[in-house]
């Protein structure tokens, strides 16, 4: 199973992308070999080094916004290179989405019409994709406004940009990513009434479709064992 989990941040990305994995454990018996997450800055480690400490946080912060175009940029392209697709099973949470809308809005670069306009990386990453991985599926998880800013407020994070002004706009911009996306499988969650469990059993009743072959097989299996 390949996965592009994507929305505005504190609608629940990142809560809900361990809960599938916990989810992939129980159903197929096995879980995603990595998940990336890389391009919220200046969250940019993993694979597998250990996180980052304040310090280097701050110097990502410091480059200037042609070099944090480029550092994005580039490790955009080195996660979607063939190799990627070697696995049956792939995941990511954001990946271009995610630049493409913290980078006009925050960090100085990516805006239409400018030098390596996200519009048109975002297309590039998701043609290189689709060649390799064609049954990857977009996950857009949603929440409304009001619960967006209640939590935020409740459980601000670290080193975020987004001000309570900003979130009908990132609102916005997520939702217009997310139709213009390539990816011909795309599932929403709105978890702005929903636990956690409830939003996993959504998300697998709306995935359903476009479990592959594979998937399937995989699934019968481990019910059998």
């Amino acid at each position: 199973m390949r996965l592009v989990i994507a929305g505005c941040e504190y609608s629940g990305t990142s809560t809900l992308t361990f809960a599938i994995d916990d989810w992939m454990h129980e159903t197929i018996g096995v879980r995603f070999p990595l998940i990336h997450d890389h391009w919220k800055l200046p969250d940019t480690s993993g694979h597998p080094q250990a996180d980052m400490t304040e310090d280097e946080r701050r110097q990502v912060l410091a480059l200037s916004s042609e070099l944090k175009e480029m550092t994005q940029r580039h490790s955009l392209y080195y996660h979607v290179q063939a190799n990627s697709w070697n696995g049956p099973d792939w995941m990511s949470i954001g990946l271009h989405i995610d630049d493409g809308v913290y980078g006009p809005m925050y960090y100085g670069y990516g805006d239409d019409g400018k030098p390596h306009d996200r519009k048109v990386v975002g297309q590039q990453v998701e043609s290189s994709v689709l060649r390799f991985a064609p049954d990857v599926i977009l996950v857009h998880v949603k929440a409304s406004e009001d619960v967006i800013k209640r939590r935020m407020e409740e459980n601000p994070h670290p080193n975020s940009p987004v001000k309570a002004e900003d979130i009908s706009e990132l609102l916005r911009r997520y939702e217009d990513a997310c139709e213009r996306s390539l990816f011909r499988h795309k599932i929403t969650l709105d978890t702005s009434e929903s636990s956690v469990e409830e939003s996993v059993a959504e998300f697998a009743k709306k995935v359903e479709p476009f479990l592959t072959e594979a998937d399937r097989s995989r699934i019968l299996t481990h019910r059998i064992w």
